[in-house]
Parts: C-alpha cells; sequence; structure tokens
C-alpha cells in the first residue's frame, strides 16, 4: 500500500509534529534570504559597483510585484489545512483549480503591467544613472519569469496546507544550487551582468516550480486530494473565500512594510551610526523573525485542520506549544545579545562600514549598546506575536487580520514612534521604542481573538 504523505494534525502530541513541521520551513526561510543574497554577491564581485546597484533596483521592483501574493499563498495554505481538518477531501483538487487559474492571471497582469512600466518605475526609484542599463536588464528579466515565482509559491502553499513542509524545502534548496551554478555561469564566465543573474534566478525558479508541480500532480492521492480535469475551472465561491482572505493577509504584510518605511525615513536623518546600528539591529533581528514565522505558519496549519475537525480543546495547545518553543530560542538570542553586545555590534560594524577607522567603530558600538534593549523587546514581540498569528492565520478570520495591520503599522508603529521620538524629544531611541513596542499589537489581539471564542466560526472557510 502507498504511503500516505498526509500529516494528520487533528490527534496525537502536538509539540514534536510542530518541531518538525516547523524546522523545514525555518530552514527553507534562511535558505530564502541566503539564496536573494547570492545574486548581490556575484554580482558585487565580478561587476563592480554598476553591476551590484542594478541588482539591488531591479530586485526591489520584483520584489514589489511579488509581496502581495503571499497573502494569498497563505490564505490557500489556511483553505486547504481546514478542508483537510473537516474530511472534505474531495473540494482540495476544486480548490486548487480555482487557485491556480487566478494567479496565473494574477501573474500575467503583474507581468505585462511591469514590462509597460519598466522604465518609469526605474525613473521613480532614483536608478543611478550609471547603473539604469543593469537595473532595466535585471528586472526585465525577473519580471518575465514571475509566474515561476507564483507557480512556486502556490505549490508550496497546498503542500504546507495538507501538513508537508519538507518536500518544498527540498525544492528550494534545489533552486539555490542551480541558481549558484547558473549565477556563476552567466556572470563570472558569460559576463552576462545583472541580466545574467536575472536569468539564473528564473531558470532556478523554473525548475524548483516545474518539479514541485510534477510532484505534487502525481503524488496527489497520497497527499490526500484528487484532482481532474475538470477541476481546473473557476469556482466562484472558492475564489471569493481566497479573495476574502488573501487580500487583508496581502494589506498586512504591505502596511507593515510601509510603517517601517517611515519611521526609518526619521531614523536616517539621525545621521549614520544610527541608520548603520538600525540596519545592523534588523539584521541581527531577522533570526528571530525566522524562528517565529516558521512556528507561526507551521502552527497555523495545525490550528486549521483543529479548527475544520472542530477539535477546539487542541487549539490552545498548538498555541502553548508555540509560544513556548519561541520564547526559550528568542531567550537565548536576547542573552547572547545582552552579555556580548560589543562582540556582535563589532562584527557587523567592520563589515559594514568597511573601515578601520577605529573612531567610527566606537561611537558606532556605543549606539549599538543603546540599541539592545530595543532588540530584545523585538526578540520578545516576535515570539509572543507568532502562537497569536497561528491562531488568527489558522481560523481564517480577515477581519481580525486587517485590524492587526491597521493597528499594529498605522496606529502604534507610527503613532508611538512620532509620540517617543518627537513629542517626548526621545530622538532616534524613541522612534527604535515605538517601533518594537507595536510589534506587540498582534499578542495582545490574539489573546481577546481567542477569549471571544470568535474563531470557532470560522470552521469552514470555503462553504458546501
Amino acid at each position: 500500500m502507498a504511503k500516505d504523505f498526509t500529516n494528520d494534525y487533528t490527534v496525537g502530541p502536538i509539540t514534536g509534529p510542530l518541531v518538525k513541521f516547523g524546522i523545514p520551513l525555518f530552514l527553507g526561510n534562511l535558505l530564502q534570504i541566503v539564496y536573494n543574497m547570492v545574486d548581490m554577491i556575484i554580482v558585487g564581485n565580478f561587476c563592480g559597483q554598476t553591476g551590484l546597484s542594478g541588482v539591488a533596483v531591479g530586485g526591489e521592483i520584483t520584489e514589489f510585484f511579488t509581496v502581495l501574493i503571499m497573502g494569498f499563498s497563505s490564505a490557500a495554505q489556511i483553505i486547504v489545512a481546514q478542508l483537510l481538518g473537516a474530511g472534505a477531501r474531495d473540494r482540495i483538487g476544486r480548490f486548487i483549480g480555482t487557485f491556480a487559474i487566478t494567479l496565473g492571471g494574477a501573474a500575467v497582469i503583474n507581468t505585462t503591467i511591469a514590462l509597460i512600466l519598466r522604465r518609469h518605475l526605474l525613473v521613480w526609484m532614483n536608478t543611478p544613472a550609471e547603473a539604469f542599463s543593469e537595473a532595466l536588464g535585471y528586472s526585465v528579466v525577473s519580471m518575465s519569469g514571475i509566474v515561476f515565482v507564483y507557480g512556486y509559491n502556490a505549490v508550496s502553499a497546498v503542500m504546507r496546507g495538507l501538513g508537508d513542509s519538507k518536500r518544498p524545502f527540498v525544492f528550494i534548496a534545489t533552486a539555490a544550487i542551480v541558481n549558484l551554478l547558473l549565477d556563476l555561469l552567466f556572470v563570472a564566465v558569460f559576463k552576462m551582468g545583472a541580466q545574467g543573474a536575472a536569468l539564473a534566478t528564473v531558470m532556478a525558479q523554473a525548475i524548483s516550480f516545474i518539479s514541485a508541480l510534477i510532484y505534487l500532480g502525481k503524488n496527489r492521492q497520497r497527499l490526500g486530494f484528487e484532482m481532474k480535469k475538470e477541476d481546473l475551472r473557476m469556482d466562484w465561491s472558492m475564489f471569493k473565500t481566497l479573495v476574502k482572505l488573501g487580500i487583508p493577509m496581502a494589506l498586512k504584510s504591505a502596511a507593515i512594510s510601509l510603517s517601517k518605511l517611515f519611521t526609518n525615513s526619521f531614523i536616517h536623518s539621525y545621521g549614520l551610526a544610527v541608520t548603520t546600528i538600525t540596519a545592523i539591529g534588523n539584521k541581527f533581528n531577522q533570526i528571530g523573525n525566522l524562528v517565529s514565522n516558521s512556528l507561526n505558519t507551521a502552527g497555523a496549519s495545525m490550528i486549521g485542520q483543529n479548527i475544520g475537525a472542530e477539535k477546539y480543546n487542541r487549539v490552545l495547545k498548538v498555541m502553548l506549544s508555540v509560544w513556548i518553543i519561541n520564547v526559550a530560542i528568542t531567550a537565548i538570542l536576547a542573552a547572547v545579545l545582552m552579555i556580548f553586545p560589543e562582540q556582535v555590534f563589532g562584527l557587523f560594524a567592520s563589515r559594514d562600514l568597511m573601515t578601520v577607522d577605529p573612531q567610527i567603530n566606537k561611537t558606532l558600538i556605543a549606539v549599538g549598546i543603546e540599541f539592545v534593549p530595543m532588540a530584545v523587546l523585538g526578540f520578545f514581540a516576535s515570539a509572543l506575536r507568532s502562537g497569536a498569528n497561528s491562531l488568527v492565520n489558522g481560523s481564517g478570520n480577515a477581519s481580525v487580520n486587517m485590524a492587526v495591520a491597521l493597528l499594529d503599522a498605522f496606529v502604534l508603529r507610527i503613532g508611538l514612534s512620532l509620540l517617543f521620538g518627537l513629542v517626548f524629544k526621545m530622538e532616534y531611541i524613541g522612534f527604535w521604542l515605538g517601533n518594537y513596542v507595536s510589534g506587540f499589537a498582534p499578542f495582545f489581539i490574539g489573546i481577546i481573538f481567542y477569549m471571544s471564542g470568535r474563531w470557532k466560526t470560522n470552521k469552514h472557510v470555503v462553504k458546501k
């Protein structure tokens, strides 16, 4: 009998499966960071400043057109998880068909818009004249292959919803290796510059997407669903649910990103040392966010299955497991930063400034020590909101997701940053404080949401 690849999280222990599910997600997210840096490292070494700038600007344009789709992928993961938990496996194929058509249409529209506006976008972003040609080549090639990015995220979302986080990691790891090899070939050997780096990335993403799609198709029965040719059509009820869940999730990410850009514009006005420490601190905080986001994604799938199966008593257990694991790891990260602040910031300082001037490094370390309490706040905010986000995302509640976005991003992050930084005259420390204190908002909203019991009303996000 063929092995069933579906993971049922409605029975059995919670913590062990949560960790087992979360580790590949963490490694995949970590690999994404490395993956995105490869182009810049290789181009910077072989093409110099103009090529590096071209990759940076072109990459920002590509990211702009891909960030919104992540919300729809998260929504798809929750829908699949709830259908699986509810035992409605016969409807998963129909949803996948709707999801595929939706993302395919979005890819065509976004690619067309990006290619038509390619020069205008680069002008609006104040692209340096010397790097304009490289940025144009990179963005055109990248946007031409965006369908593969959308496709891979779609297949991965379905797999995660079915409880499988290992295969998406395998596919992204394969893409990372292919991207590295092709980067060296196109950039170092063929001297194709930023355009070669973009071509390497697109080809790697295409291989990853096609491999994942073939795997999903061949193993659909063992993954827990069946899909027929007639399922490859629009189901407007499912489309409505996908949009209802996806838009708030996408806007949430966009709103938080915009609010950070706003507060950073003030932080940058306080000089090079403050700007540099903020960037270094964000790098270190990314580690905590990787753990938090991975467990959030794993927890959301587990909660989605249990809500779908109406096993509500297990939901709190999943949330507690997410919190305990996150807080334990966060405590270690915080301890390292508090005990060795000079070593941590000194390590990053020498790399970021590329200087041996001891006075500059001394100033940087001093500002870094001021940042330590803020970084610790950020670590624990990330850890605590993970369990709450697991509940909000796993329940598929669109209105609460929107409330989190508005409160976290606009009301608190911008409001508190301006209050502490300008009104209380705390300057850059006030902007740091407002930024990290606002990160606790999802935790408190999640607690209120859990106590209200409203999450139980979303047990079937796709109506029969």
